[in-house]
C-alpha cells in the first residue's frame, strides 16, 4: 500500500513538472513572433539588404542606366521617361539654324537633372522622326526645348531656381549654337505659385496602421501574408509594394514596417508589431480602384494577422469612416480631372512627387 502511494505521488509530481514545463513552453511560444509556414523566415525579401542607398541615387544615374534595377523595378517593367508638359513646366525653346548631332548635344548637357528641388530636362526634336526625345547617340536634332517643373510637393518654383534654370539653358545653347527663347521669370514663378496652391489643396495620401493584438509577427510571416495579396519586395528595407496596373507605373499601395527588423541578422526572431499601409492617391488612376484595394487589403490583413486598424492618433478606424473617405476621394478625382491632371496621369505623378 505504502509502495503504491509513493508511486502515485511520484507520478503526480511528474505530471506537475510536465505541466509546468508545458506552460513555460506555451508562454514562450506565445511570446515568439509568428513564423511563416513552410520555409526559412528570412528568405522572402532579397532586396532588404540593399539599404536606403538604392533610392539615394538620383535620376541622372537612372536615366543613364548606371544603377541595376531593383526587384520592384524588374517586376514593373521598363522605366518610362518623363516628358515636358506646358501644364506643369516652364519651357524654353532653343532654335538651331541646322540640325546637330546627338554627340554634340550630349557633350554640352548640364550634368544635373535637378535645379534646387525641381526636375530639369532637355529634349531634342529628332530630325528624321519628328518626335521629341532625350538626345540619343547616332541621331540628329533640329531643335531643342528645356523645361523646369513649376511645382512639386516640396513647393513652388522659386526665383533662385528659375535663375539657375536660365543659366543652365543659356550654357547649353551657347555650346550647341542655338538661340534660346526663355519664358518670363515673373510669369513662370507666378504660375508655379498658383499650381502649388492648387496641388496643396488637392493632394491626398491615405495612411492607416495595422497593430498586432496579440503575438508579434516575424518578417517572414509578414511577407507571407502580404504576398498572398500581391505584394512584392520594394527597394527599401521594410517596404513591400502592390504594383500598379501599368508597366512602369508607381506602386498602387505600400506596406511599410520597421527597417531595422527587416535588416536583422535573424529575421525569424525580429518582432514586428505594427505596419503602415499607404495609398498615394494622385499616383494611380481612379479606374484602377486603388481606394477599394486599400480598404480591402487593410481589412483582410487585419483579420489574417489578428491586428487592429488604427489612425495616426492610435484610434480605431471604424467601417463607416471608409465610406466618408470614399465620398471625399470622388470629389478629389473630379477636381484633378477638371484641371487636366487626372490621378495616374504622367503630369499628376510628376506634380505630386
Amino acid at each position: 500500500m505504502k509502495g503504491n502511494l509513493m508511486e502515485g505521488l511520484a507520478a503526480i509530481g511528474a505530471l506537475v513538472l510536465v505541466g509546468v514545463l508545458g506552460q513555460g513552453l506555451w508562454r514562450a511560444r506565445k511570446a515568439k513572433p509568428r513564423q511563416a509556414e513552410g520555409g526559412e523566415d528570412g528568405r522572402l525579401e532579397p532586396s532588404m539588404a540593399l539599404g536606403e542607398a538604392s533610392l539615394a541615387k538620383d535620376s541622372d544615374e537612372e536615366d543613364h542606366g548606371a544603377v541595376a534595377p531593383t526587384p520592384e523595378q524588374r517586376h514593373l517593367g521598363p522605366r518610362k521617361t518623363a516628358r515636358l508638359d506646358p501644364l506643369i513646366d516652364a519651357i524654353a525653346c532653343l532654335h538651331l539654324d541646322t540640325p546637330i548631332s546627338a554627340e554634340l548635344a550630349l557633350a554640352h548637357l548640364p550634368p544635373t537633372r535637378r535645379l534646387g528641388t525641381k526636375p530639369f530636362l532637355i529634349e531634342g526634336l529628332n530630325a528624321n522622326r519628328g518626335a521629341w526625345e532625350l538626345p540619343a547617340v547616332g541621331q540628329h536634332y533640329r531643335e531643342f526645348q528645356a523645361g523646369v517643373q513649376l511645382a512639386n510637393r516640396v513647393g513652388a518654383l522659386s526665383q533662385i531656381e528659375y535663375s539657375e534654370f536660365v543659366q543652365k539653358v543659356q550654357g547649353f545653347a551657347d555650346g550647341v549654337g542655338a538661340m534660346a527663347e526663355l519664358p518670363d521669370m515673373v510669369d513662370a514663378v507666378g504660375r508655379g505659385r498658383e499650381l502649388d496652391a492648387f496641388a496643396s489643396a488637392h493632394d491626398a495620401q491615405l495612411n492607416l496602421s495595422l497593430r498586432a493584438n496579440g503575438a508579434a509577427w516575424s518578417v517572414g510571416y509578414l511577407h507571407q501574408c502580404a504576398q498572398r495579396h500581391g505584394f512584392v519586395a520594394g527597394s527599401l528595407p521594410g517596404r513591400l509594394v502592390l504594383p500598379g496596373v501599368e508597366d512602369g507605373s508607381p506602386p498602387m499601395l505600400v506596406l511599410a514596417f520597421d527597417a531595422q527588423a527587416a535588416m536583422a541578422e535573424d529575421p525569424g526572431h525580429a518582432a514586428v508589431r505594427e505596419l503602415q499601409l499607404t495609398l498615394d492617391v494622385p499616383q494611380t488612376p481612379a479606374s484602377a480602384e486603388p481606394f477599394p484595394a486599400w480598404h480591402q487589403v487593410a481589412r483582410l490583413l487585419s483579420a489574417e494577422m489578428d491586428a487592429s486598424m488604427i489612425d495616426d492618433s492610435g484610434h480605431p478606424i471604424l467601417l463607416h469612416a471608409f465610406a466618408t473617405i470614399g465620398e471625399d476621394l470622388a470629389k478629389l478625382y473630379a477636381a484633378l480631372a477638371a484641371r487636366d491632371l487626372p490621378a495616374g496621369s504622367a503630369a499628376a505623378r510628376r506634380l505630386f512627387s
